[in-house]
């Protein structure tokens, strides 16, 4: 049964992944150093911590927006690679 409240996005990179799913992949990907570098919160600086930054990202629209943003370049830099390698 279909629920209308949640519609289907499949072609929604983001659709189905939490917050701390992307987190924590970009931390073990790329390290808070380069996360910072890129993105310039506070959080992902001073005493970074999945935690601390969840608490921060879920209250800030704006810091989510930029590490969701973060998060879809990564997925096309990663397909980009792979796309090179064959």
């Amino acid at each position: 049964m279909d629920d209308p409240a949640k519609p289907e996005q499949p072609k929604n990179p983001l659709h189905g992944l939490t917050l701390a799913a992307i987190l924590e992949e970009l931390v073990a990907t790329y390290g808070w150093e380069e996360l910072y570098q890129q993105i310039r919160i506070q959080c992902f600086f001073a005493n970074p911590s999945v935690a601390s930054s969840l608490k921060f990202l879920r209250r800030t629209p704006w810091a989510r927006e930029k590490l969701e943003s973060y998060y879809l370049w990564h997925l096309r830099e990663l397909k980009r690679k792979a796309k090179a390698e064959t």
